[in-house]
């Protein structure tokens, strides 16, 4: 990530305007954005303006509208005409969602990568994980430990040979990164992985494809449990600007 006085030097939709070729600031612009979105420094429900943006991070207007239509796209924000983009709320149910899926990924992902993956690199990422990095703030904890952790699994996904399974976990993990950022940095906790993560170098390091697979499981059902109470308690705290159902799903 670039330094915020980076991101003021950054030139204005003037200079955009005379670019050959805008696309390159759109795509950082989207990335910048998006990643902002998905640590909850833009709170799910908040509204965001092309104007807030172009002045907070110094894009064009051309560049902000390209990150927001992407972003809309993906479903983290919705266009609200005249008025701008109100960020996706969180509920319980997106958790349910991204982990019931992640529980039957993630496992499959394991045994597929079993004699395939790289444990060196697994372990590497496992120590980046625990890297306690007292001097940041809270926030930005969650955040290098979310990233270390992401490739952590993302390693696996990758070297189970099956490209769908590693961009649908992608896609997953990051729609979890909004979770556990909402969860835990409301509440003002970093996350606890235990030694999952080292079971299951050790199982792939015996070719233990099975093994390697019940951790897995284990491991997505202990995180979920953890996030679902997090994100729960941040949820009620929040009040109605944070849904705990969305409007077509009521409680019952």
């Amino acid at each position: 990530m670039s330094s915020s006085q980076d991101l003021l030097l950054a030139p204005h939709d003037s200079n955009e305007a005379h670019s050959p070729n805008p696309t390159p600031r759109g795509e950082d612009a989207y990335e910048r954005i998006r990643h902002d979105v998905l640590t909850c420094r833009f709170m799910p429900g908040s509204v965001l303006t092309e104007h807030q943006l172009m002045e907070q991070y110094g894009f064009g207007k051309s560049s902000c509208r390209i990150a927001l239509v992407r972003l809309a796209h993906e479903g983290y924000v919705r266009a609200m005409p005249r008025q701008g983009y109100r960020i996706a709320a969180v509920t319980l149910r997106d958790v349910e969602e991204v982990f019931a899926l992640r529980v039957q990924l993630e496992p499959l992902a394991a045994r597929l990568a079993c004699g395939r993956v790289d444990t060196a690199l697994l372990r590497r990422l496992e120590a980046a994980c625990r890297v306690p990095y007292p001097e940041r703030a809270l926030n930005d904890q969650i955040d290098v430990f979310m990233d270390a952790n992401r490739e952590f699994h993302l390693a696996i996904a990758k070297a189970s040979g099956n490209e769908r399974l590693h961009r649908m976990l992608a896609n997953l993990v990051d729609e979890m990164s909004r979770l556990v950022a909402l969860g835990f940095g409301v509440q003002k906790t970093k996350p606890e992985i235990k030694h999952d993560h080292n079971a299951m170098i050790d199982a792939f390091d015996a070719n233990d494809g099975r093994r390697a697979e019940t951790i897995a499981r284990r491991h997505i059902e202990t995180f979920r449990d953890m996030t679902m109470e997090k994100v729960y308690a941040s949820l009620s705290s929040a009040g109605a600007s944070l849904p705990v159902f969305t409007t077509l799903e009521p409680r019952r």
